[in-house]
């Protein structure tokens, strides 16, 4: 996968939430196992992956933003209607919130 590639999301977290999720998934997402790694708490490894999610979902919100930007300038460049951006639009948003 070349760098271009990877999504942004993935590029805006530093190397500690990076590995973070490795662990996480190598864990088979077991807080229980990560509070053992990390020494801490539950409830503090619990509150460290609700943050990670928060920084995942605000970049992907970044990047709704750009998508539906980008269809717009097109309707303004008149490259193509204001009825096929909506519904462009509406069916990106909709994949979106499926995925989450």
């Amino acid at each position: 996968m070349d760098r271009d590639e990877v999504p942004s999301w993935v590029l805006a977290l530093d190397k500690e939430s990076l590995e973070f999720i490795r662990k996480f998934i190598v864990n088979s997402g077991s807080l229980k196992n990560m509070a053992a790694i990390y020494d801490v708490s539950y409830p503090t490894v619990r509150a460290k992956l609700d943050r990670l999610i928060k920084k995942i979902e605000l970049h992907s919100k970044e990047e709704d933003v750009g998508f539906v930007n980008m269809i717009k300038n097109l309707v303004i460049d008149e490259r193509i209607s204001l009825e096929v951006a909506k519904i462009i639009i509406e069916k990106y948003k909709k994949e979106r919130d499926e995925e989450l």
